[in-house]
């Protein structure tokens, strides 16, 4: 059986995660979210892994580090 992949828009994502969607772009701009995929109306469409993904973003940023650090780890 094939497992189904769960999307998320980016107003979703930034929803659940508390944040603007504009640090979502500048975290994907900046190389630590990987590129997402896109509808055919070029919307943004999330997976479960990029929000893993932010959840390590967010709590590095909750310790301070810079987006530079976090780039690094």
């Amino acid at each position: 059986m094939k497992k189904r992949v769960r999307t998320y828009s980016i107003s979703a994502v930034a929803e659940l995660y508390d944040i603007h969607p504009q640090t979502l772009r500048l975290y994907e701009r900046e190389g630590l979210l990987p590129v997402t995929a896109r509808t055919e109306g070029n919307y943004r469409i999330y997976s479960d892994a990029h929000a893993a993904r932010l959840s390590f973003i967010r709590h590095c940023r909750g310790l301070d580090m810079t987006l530079d650090e976090i780039r690094i780890l």
